[in-house]
């Protein structure tokens, strides 16, 4: 891929002699200009030309590289020699009902997660998908770090969701589904497969999984011949839907963000 060559928008003081500022590991890091921009300094790519410009700094030294991540909960970020104020961090545990799309911005105007918590001013978005005709639990933040945590296959949260499907699933169906099932990405493999009930019309299916492909329970029970009929996500790592109801919403405690972000005595205990 050919570089782009940015040197013309900041050129370097031929006295200045700049200390690389170290990118940061830490779980809650992000980009710098991303950071920037969710503060409010500019666009995105509006940001990229101001770090570029040696508009800002990280712990006192000035930043010029891009792609540099950065803990604003551990370090100091200025610009224009001013601290950089950010947003308070949140996380919401929500009931989306079906119908209901997950998404900040959508040109025909529907409804979407954002409009059902009208005194949430900060700036959050959806964590992960939850289609338009699928129902439950998905998280509402305007951490990044967070997001990445729950949504990035290497951090293995587990997702769990009950489904109301078309017909009997036999035992033999349910082994097929823990052996993996073949869609055009690849085998779907699911953690776990539990009927809960089962009758000639119709049965209710317990499902975990940890990837998060695009419909895949939807798709999954449709290649064992299984139509789901209603799908509800019940659970997301260690936050779970419980008595919420539909377009209802909470603030996740300090307890399921650790274990989200793999603080917790949970995590801990799972990497042992």
């Amino acid at each position: 891929m050919k570089r782009i060559d940015h040197s013309h928008l900041a050129p370097p003081h031929p006295r200045s002699k700049l200390q690389p500022v170290e990118t940061s590991d830490s779980p809650f890091a992000e980009r710098l200009h991303k950071l920037l921009a969710h503060a409010g300094i500019a666009s995105r790519r509006a940001c990229e030309r101001l770090i570029l410009e040696g508009r800002v700094k990280v712990d006192g030294r000035t930043v010029k590289e891009l792609g540099l991540r950065v803990d604003p909960r551990r370090q100091k970020i200025l610009f224009d020699d001013e601290p950089v104020r950010f947003e308070r961090r949140v996380a919401f545990a929500l009931y989306k009902p079906k119908g209901i799309l997950c998404t900040n911005a959508d040109e025909l105007g529907r409804m979407k997660v954002k409009d059902l918590m009208p005194v949430v001013s900060l700036r959050v978005y959806p964590v992960g998908r939850l289609d338009k005709e699928s129902e439950g639990l998905i998280l509402v933040t305007n951490d990044g770090a967070l997001a990445l945590r729950v949504t990035h296959p290497r951090y293995g949260v587990t997702k769990i969701y009950e489904a109301w499907v078309k017909g009997l699933v036999t035992e033999d169906e349910v082994k097929k589904m823990r052996k993996g099932v073949h869609l055009s990405e690849g085998l779907a493999v699911l953690e776990a497969v539990q009927v809960i009930s089962r009758h000639p019309e119709q049965s209710r299916v317990r499902m975990v999984l940890k990837e998060g492909r695009r419909r895949e329970i939807r798709r999954i029970l449709a290649k064992v011949g299984h139509p789901v009929r209603r799908l509800v996500r019940t659970a997301i790592g260690p936050v779970r839907l419980g008595d919420l109801g539909p377009g209802r919403y909470r603030e996740l405690t300090r307890e399921e963000i650790a274990e989200l972000t793999g603080k917790g005595r949970g995590a801990e205990e799972a990497q042992e």
